[in-house]
């Protein structure tokens, strides 16, 4: 099988991060493609044994200023209807809402910072237990927001969120927040977000000091959520084969 990851990076600092060390320790390597240099419509979505769409500062359904974004919602249909493992962090869910029929649109407020997840039963169930605000604070940052794609399942919220994380089959999971940001590479964060933090009215140095607070707690538990929800879907895809 080929064990090849496709990571759909927008925005150069926003990579897979903490997760990209749990792809190394399973010998799974990594290929990103930069949106706006990589020809995305000719990439295969189906060529790779996970796809990652990761983050970024535009809005999911804006295709008539940011024409990339019809070639990578057919990319992910098309990996999604195939039954290969798809996940999605913040503009990659949105992406993922979008496809699945979902509204995604502007929330009540932008939501920037550091807020526990509240899990739901089947949140707690699933992989994403180990992200529970019992156990971690989590990272987030973003201005839109999605409704629960039908035959969805919510697995996470927070107070001006209500779908933070959800899964779609076995093989599918999207995550509005950010389980996978290191603290130690943060910095470009603030740099490359700048004028968003200012138009927010979040306080720069307060966010810098909350990451470094939370950020090594949350790297040890967003590793074990995406290590163990690799292993399920791995298994996943081993039973499928012939």
């Amino acid at each position: 099988m080929n064990r090849e990851v496709l990571a759909v990076r927008h925005v150069y600092f926003e990579d897979l991060g903490s997760f990209e060390r749990v792809l190394g320790d399973r010998g799974r390597p990594v290929r990103y493609v930069d949106v706006g240099f990589a020809r995305v419509g000719a990439l295969n979505p189906l060529s790779a044994s996970l796809m990652v769409v990761l983050g970024g500062p535009i809005n999911a359904c804006d295709d008539a200023r940011y024409p990339t974004l019809v070639p990578l919602a057919a990319m992910i249909e098309k990996r999604i209807a195939a039954g290969l493992p798809t996940l999605g962090i913040c503009l990659g869910a949105q992406l993922i809402a979008r496809v699945l029929g979902a509204r995604v649109y502007a929330g009540p407020q932008p939501e920037i910072g550091w807020t526990p997840l509240t899990l739901t039963d089947a949140g707690r169930a699933s992989p994403l237990r180990h992200l529970d605000g019992a156990a971690t604070s989590m990272l987030h940052w973003h201005g839109d927001t999605f409704d629960l794609p039908q035959g969805a399942t919510r697995l996470a919220s927070t107070p001006p969120c209500e779908n933070q994380a959800f899964s779609w089959g076995e093989h599918v999971l999207g995550l509005q927040c950010h389980p996978e940001v290191r603290a130690d590479r943060f910095e470009p964060w603030l740099i490359g977000h700048a004028a968003e933090i200012a138009s927010a009215g979040v306080d720069v140095n307060a966010l810098r000091n909350d990451t470094a607070r939370h950020g090594p707690q949350l790297e040890a538990q967003a590793s074990r959520m995406f290590g163990e929800w690799l292993d399920a879907v791995d298994a996943q895809m081993a039973a499928r084969q012939p």
